[in-house]
């Protein structure tokens, strides 16, 4: 019986990545995205190399309700797979960044993806299978001065992934959230002060790799996946270090990483 996944961010960065995985693996593909034309190539792209059903819904995540009207949109189709990778940065001091991109930051990175999964939740738990895939990041797991709200936001993903891993076992459903560190996708171009990539590099992950790993996570029912040693490492630093010290070193890192 042929799945289905629904990948949101699905137009670019991992959200692509994941998509080409899940077409390999024959999976029907619903890809959501704001940008019409990237998401339109994607398609096509698919479509060319493998013999899957691909179907696109152009949605601004960061609208309320917007969870609704993907649900309305595919309520007569099963979502066996469901990939919550939608979101982006935002580099500066709390007090001077722009409450309206903060805002919208909140409400695709937490309120879109909890409401999409509650909606979806239901029907996987009703036929006793179904995976979610939930993209959070390395940031999870200290605070990040001059990118707080991006690191809460995220450390929320954790801690919502988690919870629910453990409420839906025995269920046929599980739930995996990937937290990897810098990968080299454009979010690494907006989330600085300048054009130019990340200057640290040395941790820098390759986009495709990083999917693969998450996808193979949750292929297993994976609930915490960290790719890399070094990420591994850096996600338990503050068992080392006082909390105090572990954001210091946090920011410390960010304004070398991302001023101009």
């Amino acid at each position: 019986m042929v799945k289905t996944a629904l990948i949101t961010g699905a137009a670019s960065g991992l959200g692509y990545e994941l998509s080409l995985l899940l077409a390999q693996d024959s999976y029907n593909l619903i890809l959501v995205d704001i940008d019409f034309d990237k998401l339109h190539l994607v398609k096509q792209e698919i479509n060319k190399a493998n013999n899957c059903k691909v179907d696109v819904l152009v949605k601004d995540l960061s609208m309320p309700n917007v969870a609704v009207e993907i649900f309305e949109a595919i309520k007569n189709v099963s979502i066996d797979v469901l990939i919550n990778n939608a979101g982006f940065g935002l580099f500066g001091p709390f007090n001077n960044t722009e409450w309206h991109r903060e805002l919208d930051m909140i409400h695709v990175h937490v309120i879109t993806s909890t409401h999409l999964t509650k909606l979806l939740l239901e029907g996987m738990i009703k036929r006793g299978s179904g995976k979610i895939l939930n993209i959070s990041s390395l940031a999870a797991f200290q605070p990040g001065p001059l990118m707080a709200i991006y690191y809460a936001s995220k450390s929320y993903l954790l801690s919502f992934s988690e919870a629910i891993a453990n409420e839906l076992k025995g269920t046929g459903v599980t739930v995996t959230v990937l937290c990897p560190g810098p990968t080299k996708t454009a979010f690494q171009e907006v989330v600085s002060e300048s054009a130019a990539d990340n200057k640290i590099g040395f941790n820098m992950a390759c986009p495709s790799e990083v999917a693969l790993y998450g996808y193979e996570a949750m292929q297993k029912g994976k609930t915490v996946a960290i790719p890399g040693f070094l990420n591994k490492f850096l996600a338990s630093l503050h068992r080392f270090v006082s909390r105090d010290m572990a954001t210091t070193i946090v920011r410390n890192l960010q304004e070398k990483n991302r001023k101009a």
